[in-house]
């Protein structure tokens, strides 16, 4: 067949660029660590939610993409921002000054299994299947496993930080869900949109809250953040747009459970970090349950999730 030649180093292009994108989420609690060790979360996710739309806005331009300027549109951009950008990365932010990056890897990886229950309590716009009930117990068990230690110790500063992950993840589900409702728009312009959205709440609660002008943040810590808001939110954007038009959606939600080793490896290579045993078995189960979340059935075709 004519195809047999060209198929295979396409697909390896597409593949390594899933890898990449998992690669550049999953990095993204690394590079959260470290800036939030000299900036404070509301700070740092004011510079990351800014520098990366900007960028977007670059790239738009360059592909003749234009911004939509009608108010409607960008009340809905200011809502989405909310739940995938402003609130959870906030939470993520002010979390990761407790917990290590690997946890907060795993924990905030189990949005599609909240995004199931949204599903089903609100929108009921997929089937509940058999496949994603055992998704379902398979990832809250490994929640139970890395938060029920410490929760028999005492709600320590530790366990706050879990909690808040994991409400981090219920938002982003929120936003999952939400995000449909942008089907009619190149997928840049939402990102873009929201993440412009979230920069002009973020950077007065950080002037009042925060008043950056009088930090002094470390050289990592500035690195983490440009890395984190040019390569974990602006490349990882463009990347995910190509992966929805040529793996399509359901394909490019490999990315969800891949970055989940990726990140805990990270924290672990590059910041010495130690899971405890229970969180190692935790991990193998939120892997579990968000595979069996987001791999298609073989009979199914393209479903329809974007993280």
């Amino acid at each position: 067949m004519d195809e047999a030649h060209p198929r295979p180093p396409a697909m390896a292009t597409e593949l390594a660029l899933l890898l990449a994108l998992a690669t550049l989420w999953g990095a993204s609690y690394t590079f959260i660590r470290i800036g939030v060790a000299t900036i404070p979360p509301i700070t740092l996710i004011a510079g990351r939610t800014l520098i990366a739309g900007l960028l977007l806005l670059i790239i738009m331009r360059w592909r003749g993409v234009r911004m939509p300027v009608d108010a409607a549109t960008w009340r809905r951009f200011l809502f989405q921002a909310c739940l995938n950008s402003v609130i959870p990365w906030t939470m993520v932010a002010w979390g990761e000054r407790a917990l290590e990056a690997g946890l907060a890897t795993i924990l905030n990886s189990t949005a599609p299994i909240f995004t199931f229950f949204l599903t089903l309590a609100i929108t009921r716009h997929e089937a509940v299947t058999s496949r994603k009930l055992l998704g379902v117990i398979a990832g809250m068990a490994g929640i139970c496993l890395i938060v029920g230690v410490q929760a028999l110790s005492g709600f320590g500063e530790e366990l706050t930080a879990q909690i808040v992950m994991v409400l981090a993840a219920i938002a982003y589900a929120g936003a999952a869900i939400f995000g449909r409702s942008f089907k009619d728009l190149d997928p840049m312009v939402p990102a873009a949109g929201s993440l412009l959205s979230g920069a002009a709440i973020l950077i007065p609660v950080s002037l009042v809250v925060e008043q950056p002008w009088t930090l002094a943040p470390s050289i990592d810590s500035v690195l983490a953040l440009l890395a984190l808001a040019v390569f974990s939110t602006a490349l990882a954007f463009v990347i995910y747009f190509r992966l929805i038009q040529t793996l399509g959606s359901v394909g490019t939600t490999a990315q969800a459970y891949l970055r989940v080793p990726i990140g805990v490896a990270l924290g672990v290579v590059f910041l010495g970090e130690q899971l405890r045993a229970t969180a190692w078995i935790g991990l193998v189960c939120v892997v579990i349950g968000v595979a069996a979340m987001t791999i298609p059935a073989r009979k199914t075709g393209a479903a329809g999730k974007a993280a």
